[in-house]
């Protein structure tokens, strides 16, 4: 798996402040699309043990939040084989740290056995993931006023209450 890009102290995807993974590697391929560069799978550097350690060492900040996951697309099944790893570590290590994932599949999309990012690890990984932000970014449906998206249509869920209830549990309506 590549990386495009690690932000230590990111404020803007998701609560508090963050690690931040920028993965590389698309299939959606969204117009108006803010990193269509990540859509390469080998764009960035590649990811190492190394790369994990200072993921895992920069979470141990007493102020950092939790790590967010964003792209690229996190869920494309050559990621999804890498980051569920990442986060078992992180779950074990930082139980109190939250996970945020960006993608632009939907939720019912992640869960549909026969849908192309569906592979042996999404449901873990989406166990070990606290907020999703789901849906693909739509120009058409564009707005800056809203909290933790770009489009009208995607959705901040709550992974966790979601999976419970078997129903779409909302973070932020």
């Amino acid at each position: 798996m590549y990386y495009g890009a690690i932000d230590t102290s990111d404020i803007a995807n998701g609560e508090g402040v963050r690690v931040t993974l920028f993965v590389s590697g698309c299939r959606n391929r969204c117009e108006g699309c803010f990193q269509p560069e990540t859509w390469s799978f080998d764009y960035g550097r590649e990811y190492t043990e190394e790369t994990e350690e200072r993921i895992l060492d920069e979470l141990g900040k007493n102020y950092i939040s939790g790590l967010t996951l964003l792209g690229g697309e996190p869920f494309e099944p050559e990621n999804q084989r890498v980051l569920t790893e990442l986060l078992r570590k992180v779950s074990k290590k930082y139980p109190d740290k939250n996970i945020w994932v960006f993608t632009g599949y939907t939720l019912e999309t992640l869960l549909d056995k026969n849908s192309p990012p569906h592979c042996e690890v999404t449901e873990e990984m989406l166990h070990l993931t606290d907020v999703l932000v789901d849906g693909p970014f739509v120009l058409s449906k564009r707005n800056i006023m809203l909290k933790f998206r770009g489009s009208e249509n995607q959705r901040v869920i709550d992974v966790k209450k979601t999976l419970a209830e078997n129903k779409i549990c909302f973070y932020i309506d």
